[in-house]
This record gives structure tokens, sequence and C-alpha cells, in this order.
């Protein structure tokens, strides 16, 4: 197309063009090209000024980058300004335009549409979204902290992910990848395996503006909602593994990175006998081929696998890359427990006792730990779980001891027989103690009163002939009872109550007739039954009295949650039952408070065991790396296939460090999940915070001077303080800037004390090293 020197048009004469604005372009469409006659024409515009628009015509197959550069210029944007588009569908609605490489084609832009450039805040945040953020003072512009030392709300069990951001945000090479926006030039878009760019944005934002010194504590609620999106597992408000999240962002960042836009397909080979270099040159190789960006640059190692077929002796090595290493810790066989033993002495208070039992015992292994401290045969003790008054769970004698938590209150009852079967003749009841209130319960369509538990129950063996009320009575009474200065009813030391008679009267028993509107007019003249015997040489009128007298409590069969149930009761005056039996001992309030003392009946001693200090075990982090490369035998749900037996074998398995990376993740696997358990390891690990020597565990003795040496240092600690169904998540980092230590507890930083973190290390569950050339 070929322009005029001079042009007139209506007599008057138009000025010459030296170039042309635009030609048209030949755009590739989808199975047809076309020539592009009519250019598209778009608005630009700032986010801080949207009524200041410009036009500007651009082809279907530019890319956005184009449209970038255009307002970049025709607004005097920086070069050095990070920002980012935004392309407006209707006034009310906007999408972000992620992938500069894309054309406008592409973005389905079209005429008459607006494109606004959005500039990111001086405090890292954009002006569009920014967060919610907290600041040790009330002017929100003038705080200016270190750079990096900023706190992470808490959003609701997001200490997890608050300590693994800051161990990430205190790693030198990542943090300035991010902040010196190189990350930029390297987004993944198209990668089917990552999450087109968001995971990397969002971290970008919470890294930028934890590092903009701007903030003491910022909310990454934006991040948590896109790790929610793309793993589901951290949707909602659940506690997680730190270790967990590390992994996943670590697996993301680096797939929305991956400099590798089109992943080819790979035959891996066996070694077959080749060296060892070789073959570990070629598999590094292979792995760059289909993984490259900063996340392998700074965190990827190499390990050597090597299988051994257990029958025909085929050996298999391969070598393959890490991002970190999750390591054992050495597990004790042994294991410490805390119980209640409760005599059958009624003059004894329960004793505390610190036993040693085998880690995977069982229950009689607890009983004859017990023993050996007791002197009572372990077929006389009965074991249960307390709990809110009431047994949790009675145990059997063959029940493995995993399924006891540390923190379960353990009573050991003394029987007066061996064991006892179901059927024979003796039976082991569990009694409960319930306080009676003093109104009637009609709401639940009966007259019955209301009751509730108090007090620690207890477990005895009774002959069957005995299930009688007013034999169950009688025993009861004794077990209750003390014979210390005249003391009643588990140390109640009320001197104005008279001897009482065990008579006539059956414990609970109604009166009837005119003796029942007598008690109704004297029962404040009333006095209980107690276990003293009665004096048969009493007068009448004093015999009489004593058939008057109510018992200090009434009894009844109920559930194991001491609660009763229809169906449940007595036959013949007896206790009949089909299975374990439980009895509530019913005290009336002004009963129980006149004869029972609650504070006398908690109070139990200490077995001198129990002042022997606990010994936490002590391993060096060598002893860890020393288990991780062990050799093991696979499980059965993970077997290896054999290609000379042609078929799945339970093979030996040996891991060894080929090559380390820049920067080390260790993950200690303080969570320990079997078939029969599942347990915190407490277990203290102790390594030098500085010059750390990896050499002693790598097959690769030789490292040339592009590698990094086998010495580290430590820069951040991921620490778990708490059990399996509760904790709390926290973190130490060294800041790259400063050199200086903090502690990091969601919003809360103070400084911190390299003995601080030595003193932790028994919460320990990741670590970050460096490795001393890139100091």
């Amino acid at each position: 197309m070929h322009v005029c020197k001079k042009q007139i048009h209506q007599g008057i004469c138009l000025p010459e063009y030296e170039s042309i604005i635009m030609l048209p372009a030949v755009v590739d469409l989808p199975s047809t090209v076309k020539v592009e006659v009519y250019p598209v024409e778009i608005y630009l515009c700032l986010s801080s000024n949207l009524e200041s628009t410009v036009s500007a015509r651009f082809s279907r197959a530019d890319k956005i980058h184009a449209i970038h550069q255009k307002i970049r210029q025709h607004f005097n944007v920086s070069e050095t300004a990070e920002s980012r588009l935004w392309m407006r569908n209707t006034d009310t609605s906007s999408e972000r335009l992620r992938n500069l490489n894309m054309t406008v084609l592409d973005t389905c832009l079209s005429s008459g549409m607006t494109v606004i450039m959005e500039i990111r805040n001086a405090d890292g945040t954009w002006p569009t979204s920014r967060p919610q953020i907290m600041r040790n003072s009330a002017d929100e512009d003038s705080y200016q902290g270190p750079p990096g030392v900023c706190g992470l709300t808490n959003l609701g069990n997001t200490c997890f992910m608050n300590s693994a951001l800051q161990c990430l945000s205190n790693t030198p090479p990542l943090t300035e990848y991010f902040l010196k926006n190189s990350y930029l030039e390297e987004l993944n878009f198209t990668n089917p395996l990552g999450m087109k760019g968001e995971i990397a944005e969002a971290y970008a934002d919470v890294i930028k503006q934890m590092w903009s010194g701007r903030h003491y504590s910022v909310v990454p609620r934006v991040f948590k909602t896109k790790v929610g999106h793309f793993a589901s597992q951290f949707l909602g408000y659940q506690q997680h593994d730190s270790q967990e999240l590390l992994s996943f962002l670590l697996d993301g960042l680096h797939e929305d990175l991956n400099r590798v836009k089109k992943k080819e397909y790979i035959e891996l080979r066996d070694a077959d006998g080749r060296p060892d270099q070789e073959v570990a040159e070629e598999a590094w190789r292979n792995h760059l081929r289909r993984n490259d960006s900063v996340i392998v640059d700074t965190f990827h190692g190499l390990f050597k696998s090597t299988l051994v077929c257990p029958q025909c002796n085929k050996v298999s090595v391969t070598f393959d890359p890490f991002c970190y290493l999750s390591v054992p810790l050495p597990v004790s066989k042994e294991r410490v427990m805390e119980v209640f033993y409760v005599s059958l002495d009624p003059t004894a208070k329960p004793t505390q006792y610190r036993l040693i039992v085998p880690k995977a015992g069982r229950v009689i292994d607890l009983c004859t730990a017990l023993s050996q401290a007791t002197g009572i045969h372990p077929s006389q003790m009965a074991v249960a779980d307390v709990f809110n008054h009431h047994f949790y769970r009675i145990y059997q004698t063959d029940e493995f001891l995993s399924c006891i938590l540390d923190r379960d209150d353990i009573f050991v009852y003394q029987l007066s027989s061996g064991c006892v079967d179901q059927d024979g003749e003796e039976v082991v009841m569990a009694i409960y103690m319930r306080e009676r209130s003093h109104y009637r319960d009609y709401g639940s369509g009966g007259n019955s009163y209301g009751t509730s538990l108090f007090g620690h129950p207890l477990l005895i063996s009774v002959p069957r002939a005995q299930c009688t009320r007013e034999d169950l009575y009688q025993l009861l009474l004794k077990r209750l009872a003390s014979t210390e200065e005249g003391q009643s009813a588990c140390g109640s030391t009320d001197t104005n109550s008279q001897d009482a008679t065990d008579g006539d009267q059956s414990a609970g028993a109604e009166p009837s007739g005119k003796e029942e509107e007598d008690e109704d007019e004297d029962e404040e003249e009333e006095e209980p039954a107690s276990c003293a015997q009665a004096n048969k040489r009493l007068p009448g009128r004093r015999r009489y009295t004593e058939r008057r007298k109510k018992a200090l409590f009434t009894m009844q069969a109920v559930n194991s949650n001491g609660t009763t149930e229809r169906g449940m009761g007595e036959t013949d005056g007896s206790f009949s039952f089909s299975s374990q039996p439980y009895i509530a001992i019913d005290w009336d309030p002004d009963m129980k408070k006149k004869y029972y003392n609650e504070n006398e009946a908690e109070k139990y001693i200490k077995d001198q065991s129990m002042d022997v200090p606990h010994q936490q075990t002590t391993v060096q982090l060598q002893e860890c790396l020393e288990l991780f490369t062990t050799v093991e035998t696979l499980e059965e749900e993970n077997p290896w296939y054999c290609p000379t037996c042609k078929k799945h074998q339970l093979a030996t398995k040996k891991l060894d460090l080929w090559s380390l990376p820049e920067v080390l993740i260790i993950h200690l696997k303080r969570f320990s999940y079997t078939k029969y358990s599942r347990e915190k390891l407490d277990t203290i690990v102790e390594f030098p915070l500085r010059d750390l020597d990896f050499s002693g565990f790598l097959l690769k003795k030789t490292v040339n001077s592009t590698e990094p040496p086998c010495r580290y240092d430590l820069i951040a600690v991921s620490n778990h303080y708490g059990g399996l169904r509760d904790g709390h998540y926290t973190s130490y980092a060294r800041n790259k800037d400063n050199g200086q230590w903090y502690y990091f507890d969601d919003s809360k930083v103070t400084y911190a004390r390299e003995e601080q973190i030595v003193v932790r290390l028994m919460h320990l569950s990741v670590v970050g090293f460096i490795n001393m050339k890139s100091i």
C-alpha cells in the first residue's frame, strides 16, 4: 500500500506523510489465515486515574507485552516499577492479563475495551487488593522496620503455614529471586502440572510485603485461598503438618516457574554396570530436560537408589532427584507410662507410679511392671482409662499398649482375687459415684431425680452369690469407709453423727405405711447407717429407731456412661448382668455434703519413681542420616518389579546421597504411624549451628569448583509443640540482611539467641541449611 506525497481534499492541502501509521497484518487463525484490515482499538489507563484514558490500535497478532510497553511509555511509568495489567470486561468486572506472551486475539480483547495498569505499592501490596495489616504503631504509614522481620497473622489453625512461610522467606537465594522480580520472566502459564503462575504470584505478594519493612504483620489470606484452591487438603481451617505445606509449595513454585515449556518424554535407563559418575550425570541431564527452575537450582540434589532382588540377586541402580530429605528418628523400644494404683486397703490413697514398659507390649506387661513395684500379682490387677468420672475404657490383658495415649489417665485396681471369668464365680464390677439433684426430672417423661457423676470410679471383684443390694451395700461401705479416728465415707470427720447400724433395713429400701409418714415428718432427725456393726443389745426403742435410719446412699444398675436405662435393675433383690456390670452409688446432696469429703477423696501420693526425672532420648543428626541410608526391605504394599524374575519382589533398598543442593532441607519424622500406634517422638536432635559437614554421607567424592561445598550453616527451623491431635507451630530464622536470629510465633516476632534454638531442638520438625559458599 502506497501513500501519495500530497493529497488535495475539498481544496485543502494536507501535509505530506513520511510514514504510514499501520500496515495490514496477516493473522494466523485456527485452520485459516486472514489479512487484518481493521486493527483493535483499545483504551489504556492507570488504576490510579481511571478517568484519564488514551486510545491505541493494536494488531490481533500483537502480544500483550506490546500493550504493557505502550502504557509505560505514554504514562511515564518507570521500568523498575512492578506492574500488572487488567482487562475491564464491564464497569464492575475485570480480568487479570497474566501472560504477557499471549496475543490480543488469544485474550479476546476487542475494540472499545480498556486495559488498566496497576503499580505495586512501596509496602509490597497492590492498590486494588490491599490486604489487612497489623502494625505496632498508630500511624500506619510511619512504621519502618527491618525488612523480613514481619509476622503472619493466624487465620485459624494456620500456624503450620506461617511456620513454613517464615522458613522459606529467610532462604536468601529464593527471596532475592522474588524481590528482584526475576520470577516475572519465568512464569509458566501453560504447564499442565502447574497452577498457571497463580501460586508463584501469590507467594511473591507475601514475600514483597514481608520484606518491604512497612509491616509489623501481614494477613496471608489471599495466599491461603490460592493454596486451598489448588490443594483441596488445605481447604478450611484444619491443622496440618508444616512439612506437608512446604512440600506442596516447593512443588507448586517449581512448576509455575519451570523454564521448560514443553516436557519431552525421556526413557530412563538402568545402570547396567556403568560407572556411577556416568549414570549420575546422565540422570541429572535428563532431570534438567524436564525440570529447570529456581527451585531446582536451589533445593534439588541427587540420590543413588540401589535395589537387590532377594531371589535372583539382580541389582538395579538408579539416580533420582530430591527436594528435601525426610529422615527417621531412632525409635526407642521402651516406653515410659504413668499410672495410678488403687489398693484394696480403704485407708490407702491412690499411688502414682512411673513405669518402663515395652513400646510394643501389651496390658499384661504394664501389670507385670507394676507388680514389681507393689508386690501384687498381675492377675489381681484390672486396668482402665478414667475420663470425666467414668470408665472410658476397661482394658483386657492381651490388648496392645499402643492403644493407650500418654495423656490418658490410667488407673490400675487391685482385685480381691485372681483374674475372673465373665462366667466364673466372681464378677468384676465398675462402681460410679453420682450425686442426686434436689428436684425431680419430669422433662424425660418420668419423675426420677437427675444425677451427675463425681469422684473417681472403682473396679471391684464380687462373688456372684453376693450381688444382692444388702451385700453390695455393706461391701461398698467397707470400701469407702476409713477406720481412722472414726471417719466414715472417704474421710468425713462429722463428730455429731451417732453410731449407726446395718440392722434390718436393706440399702435404699423405701419405708411404707405409717413409718413412711413418720419418716417424712422426722427426716431431719434420722441418722444414716454406716459401716460400723450394730449393737445388738440395744433397748427395743433404740433398735426400732435404728431400723428407721436412712442409708448413706442408694444403688442403681447403669450403663458404661453412668446413666440409667430401662430394663436395668434387680431380680429378687439381686443384680443380674448380661455383660460388664456397672453400678452407680447415688448420694443425696445433703448426705454427700455431710459424710463424703470430696477433697480428701481426690488426693493421691507419688511413688519415689515419680521423683526420677524422665530422661529424654538425645541423638545426633548424623544418626538420623545413618538410619536414612540403612538397607531396608520393601513393604508388601510397595513391591519392586524385577526385570529378570518378571514379577514383583520385596527387594532390599538402600538410599545414598550423591550430590547436595545449595540449600538443604531436612524433615525429621517426628510423627510415627504404624498399624497399631500413632505417636509423636520427643527425641532431642543435636547438631552444630555452623559448619555442619555432610561429606561423610556423600558417595561422590570429587567436587568441582562450580558445585556447592559439603559444609552447611543453619538458616531456619520449624518447630512443633504439643501432640498428635493438637499442637502449635513456630519457627526460628536468621535474617539474610543483618544476620540476626528471630523467633516467629504467628504475628509475634522477637529477637532470639542461638542458645534458645539449641534448647528447643526437641520440638524441631523441619530444618534448613545453606552451604557456606553461598554466605
